[in-house]
């Protein structure tokens, strides 16, 4: 099976939150053949290079979003405004939340880059300026846009570009020939999966582990304006619900993914929850040794930003050191805020001054910060296994990577109820309300002083962590999900013979003529002198086939559909 995966600033560079688990399924599934499309973010980024790719990676294509993506074409006078009639369609649909129109101007869009070529000068163009405006001001348009101002408008044009840069691009030429094409988030990394469906009827899967529209809304931009945001906001929430529509299949990372999917007008039966798989392996030490980890000791790991709370926790701490003196809190850093992690590093040094046992011993706080990589916490599962229980003080979260970490470590937990939490640990933790320190502080402290129940609570959360985030049920889903998809086969023409095309000729392996119908002789003569030969997507005709239609390979070509009554010979995929 050949799968064309789509990725946003992940696999197959070097860094990127998608990355590992991305390269975890590809790794998993070397039967298939995989074709990566991948985006990239900044010029940095592209730096850093691309992971080692297995040798089941047939193709690689890139493209960055951070680049000028102008290729010198200017449209004629009829170009132009047929460009004018379609970008009208776009706003309209963004600013009066109009679906219909929304799809006509980003299909319309798409076609007038695949005749003409890209739309970078179009786009930014005084058409494109005077048709967001109108938009804008139109009866029925949204309260946040019809005060719009020219420097609001310069600036959501601009973006807009950015955008749909991908459809400038002829990655879905190249995708209507893989069996599924599978986005790995959301927004605009499955445009080209997008319009593979639209014009070439490929089944479409969407992965959503941080729901893209989520995400936007919470990005902060101290520079952005109100009207822009309130545009840029339409614009991915209309993109948003077009891909819920028309994917075949939706795989949210958890529950509060899949009910941001559903509000945008996803339909259930095509949503199916695919937990993120990681591995278990590099936990296994600390979780097999119930022993492990000082039992005075609270840990907190993750990135240091204002989401995460710290002050919070830093409050219910205080709470925890009157309650039990000699509890100890350990804070493990994998990336920071700059100015919040200075912000926690002074509130905690008025909160706990330095404390000495003796009137000769330098004094030590209670709580520090540290690296995941320093000499006290060379891995994650060194950092977890300094104490007996993990607190999560979020305020806002997806799915807490941190949370299954610290489960597959065996070891209790404290969470506030926030995200997918509470669908993570079950009821092998304990939950508290968020930004409410001293909740936060009488949990810690019920387990402090109950070690066995911390033991008991650590283990049933090791249970539960091996049986749902594994990089083996991952790949175990994803694979019944592939073949599921090439079962239902892409959507062809009305005109079509049904079934002359049959499934299994899609599927490697050997396959015997039915036995209910002999060949003809002549047919049988036929094949035995020149066998069919290997497909191969540079010579197959059907990639000049018009679009909106499903290609049909020539007479005598691979995967071309056979005479009726004709015996189903080898496929090769």
């Amino acid at each position: 099976m050949r799968i064309g995966l789509l990725t946003e600033g992940g696999y197959p560079y070097a860094t990127g939150e998608a990355r590992l688990w991305c390269d975890r399924l590809v790794r998993g599934l070397p039967q298939h053949e995989f074709e990566l499309y991948a985006l990239s973010r900044s010029a940095e980024q592209e730096e850093r290079g691309r992971v080692v790719l297995p040798e089941h990676v047939t193709r690689v294509w890139t493209a960055p979003l951070w680049a000028p993506a102008d290729d010198g074409r200017s449209y004629s006078r009829r170009e132009r405004r047929r460009f004018a009639d379609v970008f009208r369609e776009l706003v309209r649909g963004i600013c009066a939340g109009d679906a219909e129109a929304f799809a006509a101007g980003l299909y319309g869009l798409a076609e007038l880059a695949r005749d003409q070529g890209g739309l970078y000068a179009a786009l930014r163009s005084e058409t494109a300026v005077r048709a967001v405006e109108s938009a804008c001001r139109a009866p029925g348009a949204r309260r946040s846009v019809q005060r719009v101002q020219v420097a609001d408008l310069l600036e959501f044009v601009d973006a807009l570009e950015r955008l749909l840069r991908p459809l400038s691009l002829d990655w879905y030429e190249d995708l209507r020939e893989v069996d599924v094409c599978h986005a790995t988030a959301g927004g605009v990394a499955a445009l080209a999966g997008l319009l593979a469906k639209r014009f070439f009827g490929v089944p479409l899967l969407v992965t959503e582990y941080g729901v893209r529209l989520r995400a936007h809304y919470l990005e902060r931009s101290e520079d952005a304006r109100p009207a822009v945001r309130a545009l840029l906001a339409a614009f991915h929430v209309r993109l948003a619900c077009e891909i819920y529509a028309r994917a075949d299949l939706l795989t949210p990372g958890n529950a509060h993914a899949r009910r941001w999917q559903e509000r945008c007008g996803a339909a259930r039966d095509r949503l199916r929850t695919v937990y993120p798989g990681m591995e278990a392996d590099r936990f296994a030490t600390v979780g097999e040794d119930p022993d492990c980890g000082d039992p005075d000791t609270l840990v907190w790991v993750g990135r240091i930003e204002p989401a995460k709370d710290l002050i919070a926790l830093l409050h219910a701490f205080a709470d925890i050191r009157r309650a039990a003196p000699g509890t100890r809190l350990r804070i493990f850093a994998t990336a920071a805020v700059p100015g919040y992690l200075a912000d926690c590093r002074s509130l905690a040094a008025q909160l706990f001054p330095d404390e000495a046992a003796d009137a000769v011993t330098v004094g030590e706080s209670p709580v520090t910060f540290e690296e995941i990589g320093g000499p006290e916490a060379p891995s994650a599962a060194d950092a977890y296994g300094c104490g007996r229980v993990v607190v999560l003080s979020s305020v806002i979260e997806g799915f807490p990577i941190t949370l299954a970490e610290a489960m597959f470590c065996g070891r209790a937990t404290v969470s506030t109820d926030v995200g997918a939490v509470c669908e993570v640990i079950g009821g092998t933790g304990l939950v508290v309300p968020p930004r409410n320190p001293r909740a936060l502080a009488d949990a810690c402290v019920a387990l402090l002083k109950d070690p066995e129940r911390a033991q008991r609570l650590g283990a049933a959360a090791r249970a539960r962590a091996l049986e749902l985030f594994t990089v083996e049920q991952n790949v175990a889903a994803f694979r019944e999900i592939y073949l599921h998809l090439l079962a239902r086969g892409p959507a062809r023409p009305d005109t079509a013979v049904p079934f002359g095309r049959p499934p299994e000729a899609r599927v490697p392996g050997h396959w015997t003529s039915p036995t209910w119908t002999p060949a003809p002789a002549a047919d049988a003569e036929a094949a035995a002198a020149d066998p069919e030969p290997p497909h191969d997507t540079a010579t197959n005709p059907a990639r000049a086939a018009a679009p909106g239609a499903t290609p049909e390979p020539a007479a005598g070509t691979p995967g071309a559909p056979a005479p009726l009554g004709a015996p189903i010979t080898e496929a090769t995929v």
